[in-house]
């Protein structure tokens, strides 16, 4: 009895370094080329002029995905396309993703970028300080910063007082009563 072995020509993704903010030549060179690529964007807050603008950036800046398929050796022409820098090898062969973690990033996506998940704080939230001189007092989130910040506000001698902390130094309160 003889087992036979089908092999899929389904793809691969290898992660291919872009020059510095080069992601979209690059995406536009290989698809010339005939590879299929991916770039996941977020969507990000930036100050252009007196005005803030949401722009669409990569999630991970510096780096496209790019499909090879198992059965194509010929991945070297990546290595000479405009933008790129080259590819994250492991002994010399490409390393490989699974389609699964593209398709993930793939289902997350609205709009032409990844869906931010819901933040655990809100602006009006109250929240109970941990550690340092702060510890168990009650205070209100009025913002929360992309980079794991709130700007707080605590009642301190009858005044309030606006604070930055660090999300690991508070907890939330139930029902405004410090847990």
């Amino acid at each position: 009895m003889a087992i036979e072995v089908i092999e899929f020509d389904r793809g691969r993704w290898a992660v291919a370094a872009t020059h510095p903010s080069k992601e979209h030549l690059a995406l536009k060179h290989l698809a010339r080329q005939g590879f299929e690529t991916y770039c996941p964007r977020i969507r990000r807050r930036v100050r252009q002029g007196r005005r803030y603008m949401d722009k669409l950036r990569p999630l991970f800046p510096g780096y496209v995905f790019v499909e090879v398929p198992l059965r194509r050796a010929e991945w070297r022409p990546i290595l000479s396309t405009y933008g790129i820098k080259t590819i994250i090898r492991f002994g010399g062969e490409p390393a490989m993703l699974d389609d699964g973690l593209i398709e993930a990033l793939k289902n997350r996506e609205s709009d032409g970028a990844i869906a931010h998940p819901a933040a655990p704080y809100q602006v009006g939230q109250q929240v109970r300080m941990t550690g340092g001189a702060f510890d168990g007092v009650v205070a209100t989130i009025l913002s929360v910063n992309s980079n794991e910040r709130l700007v707080v506000l605590i009642d301190l001698l009858k005044r309030g007082v606006r604070t930055s902390v660090s999300t690991e130094n508070i907890l939330p309160t139930v029902d405004g009563l410090a847990p």
